[in-house]
């Protein structure tokens, strides 16, 4: 069975803890080489694999396919750049790059080079997130009209943190984690085309925001509410989906996140029901459990790209969602600076 052979450039980290086991499970990928500039040998090691401590060094390894990459965002851009020039497709996590405009350079590098580039949303993978897809687009809980995205967790000032370096990172809390549930929510309610936002940097004393909550509308008409915080405690937050329809909702809870479980409950009712004055709302009942596959939303987003490449197919999130997810963030740091709602062109 022919496999893609993946050499990753940053090895450590969230890659190490989430990103490699997924990638060892998919059927379709094979890791050939590691790069890091911290713990290249103990890495090398550990997946019994080449090991590199430069990525000019893993690019010019002769026996890969793709980079994966999972470096500090400043460090996209230019890695991209190299790995089009070596002839070698691009997988990278998000964003994509600091700016919009570095993310079409990117793209344009890759076009350019005839590889392929995709951006790392592994959360549209999940099993619960794919079937509240499925139940939207079958009309189960009618017209969407509101949703709201919630993530969170603690993450005080730490001593070398990338993402809480404005130069580092791009921003902190918005473009770390919003750009996860802008490109989720795009996919359950189509396009975004206006933003408002306020964020701010309420608890922490770092130079990025820890604190931002976004107001969205969909070119359907749908609106959506995404609050993203550095500056509450990670048991006290519970990841919560949500999506209302004129014939019901379907919520989750736990879903969001780098994990595989968490609970999705449904409801549902008769097309054309009447005015009930008294306005009786029973939670217990009216919601049930909707059952979903448990899959390693890594491993199948890992499957998908390396599915699209042995296949000649474009890959299932196109390179362009880089750029337009960055216009987003740009719109809402835009909107929180100027108090003024943006309209995407």
């Amino acid at each position: 069975m022919k496999r893609v052979r993946f050499g990753v450039i940053g090895a450590g980290g969230i890659a190490d803890r989430r990103a490699l086991p997924g990638l060892l499970e998919a059927p379709s990928c094979e890791l050939a080489a590691v790069m890091d500039v911290a713990n290249a040998e103990a890495l090398g090691g550990k997946y019994a694999v080449p090991f590199y401590d430069r990525e000019d060094a893993l690019f010019a390894h002769p026996n890969i396919d793709a980079v994966y990459i999972a470096t500090p965002v400043h460090l996209h851009l230019s890695q991209i750049k190299q790995a089009a020039l070596a002839g070698k497709n691009v997988f990278v996590e998000k964003p994509m790059c600091m700016t919009s405009s570095q993310a079409e350079e990117a793209v344009s590098a890759c076009e350019k080079a005839g590889v392929v580039l995709q951006e790392g949303y592994m959360m549209r993978f999940h099993g619960a997130h794919r079937r509240i897809k499925e139940l939207i687009s079958s009309g189960t809980i009618g017209k969407p009209v509101y949703a709201r995205a919630q993530l969170a967790c603690w993450y005080p000032p730490i001593q070398g943190a990338w993402r809480q370096h404005l130069n580092l990172g791009g921003g902190g809390a918005l473009i770390d984690m919003g750009t996860h549930l802008f490109d989720l929510l795009e996919m359950f309610l189509g396009p975004i085309v206006k933003v408002a936002a306020v964020i701010r940097t309420q608890v922490h004393d770092y130079e990025v925001e820890d604190s931002a909550t976004t107001l969205l509308e969909f070119q359907t008409g749908s609106q959506a509410t995404v609050d993203t915080f550095f500056c509450v405690p990670d048991a006290a937050s519970r990841t919560r989906l949500e999506i209302y329809g004129s014939r019901g909702a379907v919520l989750s809870e736990g879903t969001i996140g780098q994990g595989k479980d968490g609970r999705l409950e449904l409801y549902t009712e008769a097309e054309g029901k009447g005015y009930e004055a008294g306005q009786l709302k029973d939670f217990q009942s009216s919601f049930r459990d909707e059952p979903f596959e448990r899959v390693n939303p890594y491993t199948c987003e890992f499957e998908s790209f390396a599915q699209a490449l042995l296949s000649g197919k474009q890959a299932e999130i196109d390179p362009r969602r880089g750029i337009h997810i960055l216009r987003i963030v740009e719109m809402a740091y835009e909107s929180s600076k100027t108090g003024v709602t943006q309209n995407l062109r």
